[in-house]
């Protein structure tokens, strides 16, 4: 399906290699992309995260310390971030303003600049990540209905919730703040509907894993990749394109800075769908989605209805899924090399949103970003 867009790679006249070359590992790749923005992003929401307030509500948190509640590895997250995950979109929107540079319009502006950036657009890294984050830590919320004796005492659950909803509301509330400050109408909408989007996706996942013995979805890869632009892509778009905007670059330099910000990050969710599968040192099996690229792909090649059989097939006392067997299944299957076919399809369309930019360091570096996360063993 995307086989010739694939072998034929991208390169243009700045030279962007194809994927196949691969590049630097991850971390090396976010260490290198830090010193071009002028500096490290895990330092981006600090502000925020040092507020009285936010202290307040993480002295509450360590009271669910011995508890199962999902809010705990979230916070754990915050402090230890071995993929250096959690600040990404912000430094992505670093490195796509440093890329693209002032526009004739904003030359006059140009001593607000530090390392080639604006202070509006940093500001703008900072909101998207607490936009981020926020969601994260609401994601974070469980169904007491769904519980069971050895999720713990029903006591600790409720409280947990109580703080991921404050939590991220407060978060949220902040987010909307600087946005506002930021004094630009258009900036105000993109990253309005971007949150939009975010509830939207958020809240469709949530319908339909409520619905009874509803193990996966009867929708095809082209309905997947709507629902993943939703919750996971439109938020790093739309903040690529407001940066644009708030440099006052032209409708044509926004929309390619949208386009890498899209593919990237499809590219980013397709790579974390594929982890359980390709893993080398995979002597444990992880659960993984019933709904991730891989087996939304094995269902579109074996019919619903065969799909359907495996997961009984694999379903033991209890309804409890054995994950090894039907992991087994969709390796054995097409599933898993088409995923890697389409996140290197994603990664090419963004490498070909960045030739539009001219060549530096910092169009390197989102290169780099790209080749690191359509890396596979």
């Amino acid at each position: 399906m995307w086989g010739a867009l694939l072998r034929r790679g991208v390169r243009g006249a700045g030279g962007l290699r194809c994927l196949s070359s691969g590049g630097p590992p991850w971390s090396q790749v976010v260490s290198e992309a830090e010193k071009i923005v002028g500096y490290p992003t895990s330092f981006m929401s600090l502000r925020c995260l040092l507020s009285d307030e936010l202290s307040n509500i993480a002295m509450q948190v360590r009271k669910l310390v011995g508890t199962k509640h999902p809010l705990l590895d979230t916070a754990r997250g915050f402090v230890y971030d071995s993929r250096n995950n959690l600040q990404m979109r912000g430094l992505v929107i670093l490195l796509i303003s440093k890329a693209a540079g002032p526009s004739t319009a904003e030359l006059s502006f140009q001593h607000d600049m530090v390392s080639g950036i604006y202070s509006s657009q940093r500001s703008l890294a900072e909101i998207t990540e607490l936009i981020h984050t926020a969601f994260l830590v609401h994601r974070g919320i469980v169904n007491i209905g769904e519980l069971k004796s050895c999720d713990g005492p029903l006591k600790d659950m409720q409280f947990g919730n109580k703080m991921a909803v404050l939590s991220g509301d407060f978060l949220l509330a902040n987010a909307c703040t600087s946005l506002a400050q930021l004094q630009n109408t258009k900036v105000v909408e993109l990253i309005s509907s971007a949150i939009g989007d975010l509830v939207q996706g958020i809240y469709y996942e949530n319908s339909k894993s409520s619905e009874e013995n509803c193990l996966t979805d009867d929708i095809g890869i082209s309905r997947w990749k709507e629902q993943v632009f939703l919750s996971h892509s439109a938020l790093l778009a739309k903040s690529c394109q407001a940066a644009m905007e708030l440099a006052k670059h032209s409708t044509e330099i926004q929309d390619t800075a949208f386009q890498y910000g899209k593919h990237m990050s499809m590219s980013h969710k397709l790579h974390s769908d594929l982890q359980p599968f390709v893993r080398e040192s995979s002597s444990d099996t992880i659960a993984f989605s019933l709904n991730s690229a891989p087996a939304i792909l094995h269902q579109e090649f074996r019919g619903r209805e065969a799909w359907l059989k495996q997961i009984r097939e694999a379903q033991g006392k209890g309804n409890i899924v054995d994950y090894k067997k039907l992991q087994e299944a969709i390796k054995a299957g097409k599933g898993v090399t088409s995923a890697i076919d389409l996140c290197r399809c994603h990664g090419n369309r963004a490498l070909a949103a960045l030739e539009r930019f001219p060549p530096s360091e910092a169009r390197d570096a989102l290169a780099n970003i790209v080749y690191a996360v359509t890396r596979f063993p």
